[in-house]
């Protein structure tokens, strides 16, 4: 199964390196990854293109010029850029596990989004890695991770379930499985059904909206967030406003209560309907 890996970044040099030597340590190779820049400087097309020149996999990159916060705007870019029929989202910020993108490949299954989840790590823990931890694994052993700064539950859990554990822990777990633009994965074919992201989505939301339209289209959710075990490097959220969390939310409320599928708003800008009929 071939997959196309996007991941958004903006202007987050450090953290994407980290992220791409993560990619560069899968054990399932046949993929392509897409960094999907919301206007970075150059300084991380330049990353990309030193990464490119000597990757496993092919590694794009797809930008588009910095005008405020337009992140769903390069990932629906991103997604008509996809190669391959099934497409897995994540961060510029959240480093893969070894078996990452071989967990989605074999979960995969057709009428259903795989929803994931991360570990957050502290700034502590965010700056220690370094790329031998990378390589190596230790960025996701609890015992080493703990030795650097405090973990929590929630993360001891993700990192130490294994793959039988992590099957059990997703199959009793009460939390709903949602789309997380850190770690789900759709087929292209349903993404484009439903005509991708909500443009008028600033922070906030908006990969919640998009799973929800994807339901109401009849692609259910399954849970993986156990299984698939990504860290989340640290950072700031100076993006993050009231007037952008309130406006999603109640473009959300809407979602669900029509049972929308199509936005006019996404990869097509048209009149709403829905594929789906």
């Amino acid at each position: 199964m071939n997959i196309t890996v996007i991941a958004s970044t903006y202007n987050a040099e450090e953290w994407l390196e980290k992220v791409l030597l993560g990619y560069r340590n899968q054990s399932w190779r046949e993929f392509e990854l897409i960094v999907a820049d919301d206007g970075s400087r150059d300084t991380t097309r330049a990353l990309v293109e030193r990464f490119a020149a000597d990757y496993p996999v092919p590694l794009r990159h797809v930008w588009h010029a910095d005008d405020g916060y337009r992140r769903q705007e390069i990932l629906n870019a991103a997604i008509l850029e996809a190669r391959h029929d099934y497409i897995l989202f994540t961060d510029g910020d959240c480093i893969p596990r070894r078996d990452f993108v071989q967990v989605h490949a074999e979960q995969a299954e057709p009428g259903r989004f795989l929803s994931g989840g991360y570990c957050k790590l502290s700034m502590k823990l965010s700056k220690a890695i370094t790329a031998d931890d990378i390589r190596d694994g230790r960025c996701f052993d609890r015992g080493w991770l703990r030795a650097q700064d405090r973990l929590g539950l929630s993360n001891t859990l993700k990192l130490g379930a294994g793959s039988a554990g992590g099957r059990l822990l997703d199959s009793i777990t009460t939390t709903k499985p949602t789309f997380n633009n850190c770690n789900s994965s759709a087929w292209k074919a349903d993404l484009l059904a439903i005509n991708g992201y909500d443009e008028r989505m600033k922070y906030g939301g908006p990969d919640r909206e998009l799973g929800e339209r994807l339901e109401n289209h009849g692609i259910r959710g399954k849970q993986i967030r156990h299984r698939a075990v990504c860290v989340h490097l640290d950072h700031a959220r100076g993006y993050k406003t009231r007037e952008s969390v309130e406006r999603n939310l109640a473009i959300r409320a809407q979602t669900r209560a029509q049972r929308i599928t199509w936005t006019p708003y996404g990869i097509e800008k048209s009149t709403p309907h829905s594929p789906a009929g």
